[in-house]
């Protein structure tokens, strides 16, 4: 297939983004599979590169993409990957190590040990908003790639569960707090929990109008953020909780679920934006408590300039997402997983700003941004 030479994407301009034509085609290193975008997810990390200064100037922005292949590599796996084929994952997007390789752009090098295959089943919803259900849609599958090994990596790397599906006896016979439970990443974070039977308790903490939903994908307890005493109200029915994550990661939030976790049993607080004990505040700083950060670009396969800090690179976080993808990407199209509710743009490159802009100003309650390319 002959490709064309230039292509339009969306890049940094000084505190925007913008859409800019006339732009190579990304580098397409070995083990990697180009293809041609037809839908992209907004994660709240694409505003971030942007607002704090995070993405170089003139980088194409976005994370999670979806296409259809039109090159690959020698070395990539022809018995797993096909031109022509659709697949979708996620990219560094506005990265300082590859600048000219993000989501939000016409073609993108997707690395193929970490890109989801699909059926040949799928098709354009033409919904502007999707109900929650297996994934049936292109829409669906570019909501799906960082939420989800994001979640991998926190429950199978991080606190060691195992693939035993539908375990009779929780695999860790304790619970665990995810606090932003309603986020695409809670959503996820709880299907796996409860059908892998990961803890004795699911708790979780999200705005009370979710609740029924949060409860059907298998969470026990659902407390209200809104509430004053919240962290009494779990504090005083779950006294000894060793494993949380902060899905919002905030420094009011990382305080709030550090004063959650047990008092006497080593804990552990997840966090997803680079806080550690700094953040704490001496009064409420305990001994038995640890704070781990964890990035999905860890699984990337190189070291990774974020923010002024070098992310290393983590072979076995890599090996344990790769086999993540493997374990769960049949159990996406045949209902055992659920994708988010998606409110779509139809709007391609040019909505992919706006989608920023929404997520920025805190449109998004419990669903996922999806853009579609024509």
């Amino acid at each position: 297939m002959s490709l064309p030479t230039t292509m339009k994407a969306v890049v940094i301009d000084g505190k925007n983004a913008i859409v800019k034509s006339g732009l190579p085609l990304p580098n397409l290193p070995n083990g990697s599979v180009m293809i041609k975008t037809m839908t992209v997810g907004g994660n709240p990390t694409d505003w971030k590169h942007i607002e704090y200064g995070l993405g170089p100037q003139g980088s194409i922005e976005g994370c999670d993409v979806a296409g259809e292949i039109v090159q690959m590599t020698p070395d990539v796996d022809n018995s797993k990957f096909h031109l022509g084929d659709f697949v979708y994952g996620f990219v560094h997007g506005a990265s300082v190590r590859a600048p000219d390789n993000g989501a939000y752009a016409e073609y993108v090098a997707l690395d193929s040990k970490l890109a989801f295959t699909a059926p040949k089943t799928l098709s354009f919803s033409k919904k502007e908003i999707i109900q929650p259900g297996a994934i049936t849609t292109y829409e669906a599958a570019a909501s799906i790639p960082c939420a989800w090994t994001t979640a991998g990596g926190s429950l199978f790397h991080h606190f060691n569960m195992k693939y035993d599906w539908e375990a009779k006896e929780p695999q860790h016979k304790f619970p665990i707090l995810i606090w932003g439970g309603a986020s695409v990443l809670g959503q996820s974070l709880i299907q796996l929990a409860k059908k892998y039977h990961g803890y004795s308790k699911i708790v979780v903490v999200a705005s009370k109008k979710h609740e029924a939903q949060l409860k059907a994908y298998g969470a026990d307890d659902v407390f209200d953020y809104h509430d004053k005493d919240v962290i009494q109200q779990i504090k005083g029915k779950y006294p000894n909780i060793p494993h949380l994550l902060d899905l919002v990661s905030t420094k009011n939030t990382l305080e709030q679920v550090y004063q959650c976790a047990s008092d006497s049993e080593e804990s552990t607080v997840l966090n997803y934006y680079g806080l550690n004990i700094e953040s704490i505040s001496d009064e409420i700083k305990r001994d038995n408590i640890k704070i781990v950060n964890t990035f999905i670009y860890f699984s990337l396969g190189f070291d990774l300039p974020l923010g002024g800090n070098v992310l290393k690179y983590d072979p076995k976080y890599r090996e344990d997402i790769i086999k993540f993808i493997s374990e769960i990407n049949p159990r996406l199209y045949n209902g055992d997983f659920i994708h988010p509710p998606i409110k779509v743009y139809n709007n391609g490159l040019e909505d992919t700003i706006q989608i920023m802009k929404d997520l920025e100003a805190g449109k998004a309650s419990g669903e996922k941004f999806v853009a579609v390319f024509h």
